[in-house]
């Protein structure tokens, strides 16, 4: 596959490792995208029950002789100020889901990626400047508008020009996730960073081999022929 620079010039064409070639799973992808979003769930939803409203408990009148209905506490749901009866309380939303799975899914998204052609593989991910006019006038020579970059290190002046820019999101290795590649429209990655996500998704450190552009020759112009 291609490597190019930020500038879209060609430097050179890699191999792409076992993790971009894995059978795409829709499955996977979905319980995936389940699991992180239940873990984003905060779950501090809570009401006062019966127990926890500051009314009396005790009997508000006589068993009989009253013409009323038959009441005890204050504090029911059925009076005006009293507890929620089977309302939220605090709780997790945390859904179980083996690590290898988590690792497989993450390998299918990446793969799924491969499959629509939105994988940009790029030499690196540095700047020169911390500037968003200047990334923003490179990435529309790429034409791309909604990306997930996943780098091999934290440049600042890359991280901090991205960063103003919508639809974009920078991550380090460790954080690529299914939510964020499927989400994204382009994923864009390092050159050394296919190595490192193949190490982390399968415990296998595979060095990939880049081979160099071919510079094709520059014509020469014709000689000129003097005339006497």
């Amino acid at each position: 596959m291609d490597i190019i620079n930020l500038d879209g010039k060609k430097t050179g064409t890699a191999d792409l490792p076992s993790v971009f070639t894995s059978e795409v799973r829709k499955d996977l992808l979905h319980r995936a995208v389940m699991y992180q979003q239940s873990k984003m769930q905060q779950g501090t939803h809570d009401v006062k029950n019966r127990g926890e409203v500051k009314l009396t408990k005790t009997k508000c009148y006589a068993q009989k002789g009253t013409g009323n209905a038959r009441h005890g506490a204050r504090s029911v749901n059925l009076f005006r100020g009293g507890g929620a009866a089977f309302g939220p309380t605090p709780r997790t939303h945390n859904i179980s889901m083996p690590k290898k799975v988590r690792k497989l899914a993450v390998s299918t998204a990446l793969s799924s990626k491969v499959v629509e052609k939105d994988l940009i593989i790029i030499e690196s991910a540095k700047t020169k400047t911390h500037k968003t006019k200047d990334l923003v006038a490179k990435l529309a020579k790429l034409n791309v508008k909604s990306a997930l970059f996943i780098v091999d290190s934290m440049e600042e002046n890359f991280d901090r020009a991205v960063g103003n820019i919508p639809h974009m999101k920078v991550v380090p290795t460790e954080g690529a996730n299914v939510y964020d590649i499927l989400r994204a429209e382009k994923l864009i990655v390092t050159q050394q960073a296919l190595t490192m996500l193949q190490a982390r998704l399968t415990g296998e450190e595979v060095e990939v081999k880049k081979t160099p552009a071919k510079k094709t020759p520059a014509k020469k112009a014709p000689a000129k022929k003097e005339t006497k």
